[in-house]
């Protein structure tokens, strides 16, 4: 008996993994680079996690807002694009066909055989073959703009949670090298396995965030330094 063969991509993973690792990494490094900034500049501890738990809200909504108002400006795009393409549908087919058969044609298709291919796929589904083909629109990789705002408020506050808990566990005197740890290890994590979700090296990508990680607590660990909050 014969078996299909079923072939498993990453690319339907590009648009929420995007966004995941981008609201992770974000949360674990602004939550952390705020919680150090501020426990450096002398402040109690009581100050410390309640600008934390502040910057982990604001932060989570800053995230689906931009979100949100990057993938609806792309999705808007879209959504124009497939009204012009249909429109040309109904007004001048003879022309969308052919444009469709040189398309075929110049990725390398006999011109007859292109020809037939467009004919087909026309009669089949005309207006999805030219977004697919000319517009490079698919279902798999369309702009979902709830889904991508969802997506980062979500894992901004999954990653904000792990220098939270730095705070919330370590003692008063050590929550600033208790969240240094904690963030570090949290990226190379993260780091590792978006690249090994991507498909890229996960040594690269841990390497990458925690080196992004650890310069953003130095900057805000001394600029809590040089402003000198009274405890």
């Amino acid at each position: 008996m014969r078996r299909w063969h079923v072939e498993q991509h990453r690319s339907d993973r590009a648009g929420w993994l995007r966004a995941a690792v981008l609201g992770a990494n974000d949360g674990i490094v602004s939550i952390a680079g705020l919680v150090v900034g501020v426990a450096a500049s002398g402040a109690g501890h009581g100050v410390v996690l309640a600008s934390g738990i502040a910057g982990v809200v604001a932060g989570a909504l800053s995230m689906a807002a931009g979100e949100y108002v990057s993938v609806q400006s792309q999705a808007d795009t879209e959504r124009a694009d497939l009204a012009k393409e249909r429109r040309e549908l109904a007004e001048d087919p003879a022309s969308e066909l052919a444009e469709l058969t040189g398309i075929y044609a110049r990725r390398g298709l006999p011109p007859d055989l292109a020809r037939s291919v467009a004919e087909h796929l026309t009669a089949h589904d005309a207006l999805g073959s030219h977004a697919r083909d000319e517009l490079g629109i698919t279902e798999t990789l369309r702009a979902r703009p709830v889904q991508a705002a969802l997506a980062s408020a979500a894992a901004f506050s999954v990653g904000a949670l792990l220098p939270m808990a730095a705070v919330l566990l370590a003692p008063a005197t050590q929550v600033q090298l208790a969240t240094v740890a904690t963030t570090l290890l949290a990226l190379s994590l993260s780091g590792a396995l978006a690249g090994w979700t991507g498909g890229a090296s996960p040594v690269r990508g841990a390497l990458r965030v925690v080196a992004w990680g650890a310069l953003a607590m130095l900057a805000t660990a001394l600029v809590g330094r040089l402003s000198g909050l009274p405890a």
